[in-house]
C-alpha cells in the first residue's frame, strides 16, 4: 500500500467521527521505483493532507520531507523535493502492518500491500 492510498483513507466505523488519518504499524515496508511523473506530483500536491503524509513517511522510515508542507511554487522549481515526495507518495510501500482507527483503535490488517477495510457486521 502506497502512501498515496493511505492519504486517502479513513476509518468507516458506524459512530466514528475522527476516523482520519489512519495510524500505521509497520511490519515490512519495501520499497519499489517508479518512474518519475512531474505533472502528477503537481497534480496530487494540493490534495494531500501534508501531516498525516508526512508523520506516515516517518513511521514507515523515510524522515527526508519537511514537516512542513512547502508553497506548491516549489513544485515547480526544486526538483530535489520533487524527487523525495515522489519517493515517499509512490516508492514507500506498506506490504504487511496494520492500519489503527484514531478513534476506536480498531486494527485494520495489511497483508502483501492490500489494506482489509471490510467492517464487521456490528460496525456498519
Amino acid at each position: 500500500m502506497r502512501l498515496l492510498t493511505h492519504n486517502m483513507l479513513s476509518c468507516n466505523i458506524k459512530g466514528v467521527t475522527n476516523g482520519f488519518p489512519l495510524r500505521i504499524e509497520a511490519e515490512k515496508v519495501v520499497e519499489k521505483q517508479l518512474e518519475i511523473n512531474h505533472d502528477f506530483l503537481r497534480n496530487i500536491f494540493p490534495k494531500i493532507d501534508w501531516k498525516a503524509f508526512s508523520d506516515a513517511s516517518r513511521i514507515m522510515g523515510y524522515h527526508e520531507l519537511p514537516e512542513e508542507p512547502p508553497e506548491p511554487s516549489v513544485l515547480e522549481s526544486d526538483a530535489e523535493f520533487l524527487g523525495k515526495f515522489h519517493h515517499a507518495l509512490l516508492e514507500l510501500h506498506l506490504e504487511e502492518g496494520a492500519l489503527i482507527c484514531p478513534e476506536t483503535g480498531r486494527k485494520f490488517p495489511v497483508s502483501k500491500g492490500i489494506p482489509n477495510m471490510l467492517l464487521l457486521e456490528d460496525e456498519v
